[in-house]
This record gives C-alpha cells, sequence and structure tokens, in this order.
C-alpha cells in the first residue's frame, strides 16, 4: 500500500500543480479563449497523458511495489489482467505486465475523453441557456473539473471495492452501459434542450441558497445587506457538476471494462478530465459540424456494455485489450469522417 499512496500522492501533485499553473498564470484576467490557445492547451494534455503512458512502460511495476514474481502474479490476480506470465523469468513477465498496464491506461483514456465530447455538448447548451458570457467559460469550467476530480476519485476507489466483493456488478454495468448506448442512438435533438427556470439543479439550489437574480461579472457569490447570496454563474458551475456526475456514471463502468486497477482507473479518468478543459474551447464553435459523434458515443457504450456483458466468452476466443482499442478508435474515426462526408443538411425556414 506504501508505493501505491507514494505513487497516488505524486500524481496529485504533479495535477494540483497543473492546476496551480493555469489559475495563477492564465487565469489572471477573464477573457475569451482563442482557438490557438486551445489547441496548445489541448497539444500539451495529450502529450502529458502520453508521457504517462511512457512512465507506466517502464515503471508501471513500481505503482504496486512489485519485487518478485510471486506477488507480480497476485496482483495480476487481484486485478484480473487477461496477460500470461512467463514461469521462471520474472524480468520477462514485469515487461509483459508494464506493458499490458500502459495499454490498459491508454485504452481507458481514449474512452473517456471520446465520453467527454458528449459533455461537451451538454456544457455548450448549458453556456447558451444561461446566456454565459464566453469570457467566464474558463472559470467556470476550471472550478467544474476540480469538483470532479474530487468526485470520481470517490466513484472510482469505492466502485472497485464494490467490484472486488461482488463480481456480479460488472454484469449490472454492463447491462446498464448497453441500455445507455441504446438510449444514446434513438434520442433526438429536443432532447437535450435545458429550460433554466425548470432545470433540476436550479429547483434544488433555490430551496437551499439565496440566489441573486443577475451576474456578477466573474463573481460566484455576492454579499448585500449582510446577506450572502449566489449569482447564476454559480448556478451554472452546479449544473456543470451536476453534469459530469451524470457522465462519470457511464464513463466509469465502461473503463472498468478495460481494466480492473482502480488507479489505472483513477489516472486515465483524470488526464482526460483535464483535457476536457482545453478540448471544450477547441470544439465549442465547431462541435455542431460533428453531427454523428453523438451516434458514434452511442455505439460506443454499447460496445463497453456487450464486452462487459461477454467478457468471459470474448477472453476464450483471445479478444485483448489491444483489440478493444482498436475497435473504440475505429467507432469515433468513422463517425468523425461521417459526419464530414455527409454533413447535415440546413433546415430552410419558409417566410
Amino acid at each position: 500500500m506504501g508505493n501505491e499512496l507514494l505513487f497516488s500522492l505524486g500524481f496529485l501533485l504533479f495535477i494540483a500543480l497543473i492546476l496551480a499553473l493555469d489559475l495563477g498564470l492564465f487565469s489572471r484576467k477573464e477573457h475569451v479563449v482563442s482557438l490557438k490557445q486551445a489547441g496548445v492547451m489541448s497539444l500539451i494534455m495529450v502529450a502529458l497523458a502520453i508521457g504517462f503512458y511512457f512512465i507506466l512502460l517502464t515503471e508501471g511495476h513500481q505503482l504496486h511495489g512489485i519485487k518478485d514474481f510471486a506477488h507480480l502474479q497476485e496482483i495480476v490476480t487481484r486485478h484480473q489482467h487477461h496477460i500470461k506470465l512467463i514461469p521462471n523469468d520474472f524480468e520477462g513477465s514485469l515487461a509483459i505486465y508494464r506493458q499490458n498496464l500502459g495499454l490498459e491506461f491508454l485504452t481507458g483514456y481514449v474512452i473517456e475523453y471520446a465520453l467527454s465530447v458528449d459533455n461537451i455538448f451538454v456544457i455548450v447548451l448549458v453556456f447558451s441557456a444561461f446566456a454565459v458570457e464566453e469570457k467566464y467559460y474558463h472559470r467556470v469550467l476550471f472550478w467544474g473539473i476540480l469538483g470532479a476530480i474530487i468526485m470520481r476519485f470517490i466513484f472510482i476507489f469505492v466502485g472497485a471495492a464494490l467490484i472486488a466483493k461482488f463480481a456480479w456488478i460488472l454484469y449490472l454495468f454492463g447491462a446498464f452501459l448497453v441500455f445507455t448506448g441504446v438510449k444514446m442512438f434513438f434520442s433526438k435533438d429536443e432532447d437535450d434542450k435545458i429550460d433554466p427556470e425548470n432545470h433540476p439543479v436550479v429547483k434544488w439550489a433555490s430551496k437551499i441558497f439565496s440566489i441573486h437574480p443577475k451576474y456578477e461579472g466573474k463573481k460566484f457569490f455576492v454579499k448585500i445587506n449582510h446577506k450572502t447570496l449566489v449569482t447564476p454563474l454559480f448556478l451554472v458551475l452546479l449544473i456543470v457538476e451536476f453534469t459530469d456526475l451524470l457522465f462519470a456514471v457511464d464513463s466509469i463502468p465502461a473503463i472498468f471494462a478495460v481494466t480492473k486497477d482502480p488507479y489505472i482507473v483513477f489516472f486515465s479518468n483524470i488526464f482526460a478530465i483535464m483535457g476536457l478543459r482545453s478540448m471544450f474551447f477547441l470544439l465549442v464553435n465547431i462541435i455542431h459540424k460533428f453531427h454523428y459523434l453523438k451516434t458514434g458515443l452511442a455505439v460506443l457504450l454499447a460496445f463497453i456494455g456487450i464486452k462487459m456483458l461477454g467478457h468471459t466468452y470474448l477472453e476464450k476466443w483471445g479478444f485483448t485489450t489491444e483489440h478493444s482499442l482498436i475497435v473504440i478508435l475505429s467507432i469515433l474515426v468513422i463517425s468523425i469522417v461521417a459526419s464530414l462526408v455527409f454533413p447535415k443538411k440546413k433546415v430552410h425556414v419558409k417566410p
């Protein structure tokens, strides 16, 4: 546990440093994030995730402090890594383990990053429905992501504990993902519309907080007549947090289909979340062009759910994490290419 704790603390300190730099250097003045800034931020976050992948390839065994072959076997069995170790060859088996660990992280990262796109669709609708000024997008997303890291940490390790104790929960997760995928596939654009006044989070917040009727710049709270009120910007932040909570219910079980190691689930989740903000600014003005992406994500969720339900048979057939990664990337590429080749027809309204 000592190595796991040190590895995790080092990772969290690294994330805290990135967030501190973001808050201190890049957010001193509220401004509209340009396409160039978003592109640079996205490249940096993807590069950091790839860098972490290579760290796992070379030092992944340090995560659980593996010292000998018996401990390696115990870790592989505990986290259900579907790999074949080489008897009497500790170094060779360790290399196989590290390669598989890196691949599980990369696959989980791609799944979470892809599912984040659907999150972006909803956040765009929220900002539009609540008429949030573009220069405050970054502030809301920064604090939203900070809250998401804490929530997902709890979700992932509670989920891992439940899976370890009740293996049948995986089948429950699988059925839920198939249901969610089918539901998303047949959902219409009208289903995504947001009513600011009747949103459940707004109704809940109005019972707990005193709400100020208008925006006060970047402030989440204002004090009037010695009374603290929450601004509409804080309500938007709560809705973004609530939205992420809903998406976590889909995305976290999806990554457990790839790996049962809660630390790898957490690392892949957090890297994807950290990249969500920059990806939002990169896609906010063009996301409507990828109209088949939502269909692709629905197919992706259904595939992962089916994989969880039939994992025993798939393992017998030799279906590996590499195959999962290929299928996932293929679904995403096809949906993106289809969106560009077959653009959405514009509806002409008669005068």
